[in-house]
């Protein structure tokens, strides 16, 4: 950490000589000289959230706050715009103070250490730090490692495109930071440490411990690891809420898991929107989408419960990943909304792709294109004031290669061999997004949407298929139906020789992004 970093910092700071109690009480402070200590002449910030993971509650005239405590809980500050916390060693926030006197239960992945008797003052001292209204983050989905071999194929194919990464303020990923083995943790936080900005995580269904006898006890290693699973922050004008949506054991039957929220998270929820303006933008972040897909889709009851929450907010977007797919989903009154303006949610694509399946390609890193045809990549997530926009950036590619295009190379004259079709894979699409195509200079025609498997991906599978040796890699899975394909016809009535085809989309923020590839005609060879 350097000296910069070091001033603009909070420190947590806490008398541990104090005996355990049931209720918490502190300050919140901004540390004039970055000693992390409440000194007299340091003032109390009035009006800043603080939470136990249930209650929130504001800070009085003095920076103090009062809250009930158990011996698993975590306090919070909420960090309110304008102010940083402070940042360890791999950049992650420290924001939060764990009470966990006797520790977690023994479990096969570690937890959190006995913490001891609860400190007479939790004090959360803040730093003032300009926050512009329009700023950009990075959002990652699933890296999902398996192991050391998977550590280096994040880190070739991801991390090292986002780096040092210089126009962006913070990241988050949005759940699944391993593939269950939690001792994979620090190797993986050392990655994202190397991005140079503050790191958030969000706990998926993979960073759970099964072996939890109790709901609540289902995040002790991401705790010890990584803080709260469910919290929330503030960035210039937007307002973040990050919630476990994880429910282990399943209440359905006692083994497994899955998605929805425990009373606790539902009313921290709704406890923390209280302290919302309406027109602030809020964004809204799960692990597992909030579509009901399957059987272990998210609980629905929980799920209206929580959209009755965001009645009158006007300004609301969430994320989610899991489905190691890419898709835009909108909710309407139908859906339980209770806002005239659909909810969008943006079910981003994992960084893992297909769970690391596919070639081996010269840097070392898997192909990993997902079932639905989505390249691996990650999300660049722009706000300005209580409005976004997002960018998709496919790994390994530039920054306009939006959409992936198949069609056949050669078309011979004869009629009944003369017919075919140009697909595209708009992969920030959905139904509703305008697409075209041209062939040469004509006019700008409409593309049909079509919910079936992107034919590129299928034709990879084929490789594999018929390949007489194997190729570096492990084999993708079967293909799913693409949520974001196009199609339109190709014909031979053009004449001999080379023409371009161009593919126009446009997306629900009015940009537009052309494709561009070529087929040829050739007399027939019957």
């Amino acid at each position: 950490m350097n000296a910069s970093t070091f001033l603009s910092i909070v420190f947590v700071f806490w008398n541990v000589t104090a005996s355990a109690q049931d209720v918490v009480k502190g300050f919140v402070f901004e540390d004039t000289n970055q000693n992390g200590m409440k000194e007299r002449r340091e003032k109390g910030l009035a009006g800043v959230a603080v939470s136990n993971g249930q209650e929130v509650v504001l800070t009085d005239n003095t920076g103090t706050y009062e809250l009930p405590i158990g011996n698993d809980d975590i306090v919070f500050v909420i960090k309110p715009a304008g102010y940083q916390v402070r940042l360890n060693m791999a950049n992650q926030p420290q924001y939060y103070y764990i009470h966990k006197p006797n520790g977690s239960p023994t479990m096969e992945y570690k937890g959190v250490a006995p913490t001891g008797p609860l400190p007479k003052s939790v004090d959360f001292a803040l730093v003032p730090h300009a926050e512009s209204e329009d700023f950009r983050m990075l959002v990652l989905g699933d890296p999902q490692v398996l192991d050391q071999r998977e550590l280096g194929y994040f880190e070739r194919g991801i991390v090292s495109e986002i780096r040092n990464a210089k126009d962006v303020v913070m990241g988050i990923t949005l759940g699944d930071l391993v593939q269950s083995d939690m001792t994979l943790y620090p190797d993986y936080t050392a990655l994202m440490a190397q991005v140079g900005v503050p790191w958030y995580n969000v706990i998926g269904n993979h960073d759970l411990n099964q072996d939890a006898l109790a709901d609540s006890l289902h995040d002790e290693t991401f705790e010890a690891n990584f803080g709260p699973a469910t919290y929330s922050f503030n960035y210039g004008k937007a307002h973040f809420i990050v919630l476990d949506d994880n429910l282990v054991p399943d209440p359905r039957g006692g083994r497994g898991q899955w998605s929805g929220y425990s009373q606790k998270r539902l009313d921290f929820m709704k406890n923390d929107l209280a302290h919302v303006a309406k027109d602030q933008l809020i964004v809204l972040i799960n692990h597992i989408q909030l579509k009901h897909l399957n059987d272990n889709s998210m609980r629905l009851s929980d799920r209206q419960q929580l959209f009755g929450f965001f009645r009158g907010y006007t300004n609301v977007l969430a994320l989610s990943a899991h489905t190691h797919q890419q898709q835009q989903f909108f909710y309407g009154k139908e859906d339980g909304w209770p806002n005239e303006t659909p909810l969008h949610e943006f079910n981003i694509g994992a960084t893992c792709g297909n769970w690391n399946s596919g070639r081996i390609n010269e840097q070392g890193v898997a192909d990993a294109t997902a079932s639905d045809g989505t390249p691996r990549g990650y999300v660049y997530l722009n706000i300005s004031g209580n409005r976004y926009t997002a960018d998709f950036k496919v790994a390994g590619k530039p920054t306009d290669y939006q959409i992936g295009l198949f069609h056949r190379k050669v078309l011979a004259t004869i009629w009944w061999e003369g017919r075919g079709h140009i697909y595209a894979n708009f992969f920030m699409g959905h139904k509703g997004s305008k697409m075209e195509y041209r062939i040469n200079e004509e006019d700008w025609q409409p593309m049909r949407h079509t919910l079936e498997p992107d034919p590129a991906y299928v034709a990879e599978l084929y490789r594999w298929d018929t390949a007489d040796t194997l190729f570096r890699g492990r084999r993708p899975t079967e293909p799913a139906n693409c949520s974001h394909l196009w199609m339109a016809p190709l014909t031979n009535d053009r004449g001999l020789g080379t023409h371009r085809i161009q593919v126009r989309a446009t997306d629900d923020y009015g940009r537009q992004f052309i494709q561009t590839s070529s087929f040829r005609i050739e007399e027939d060879k019957y």
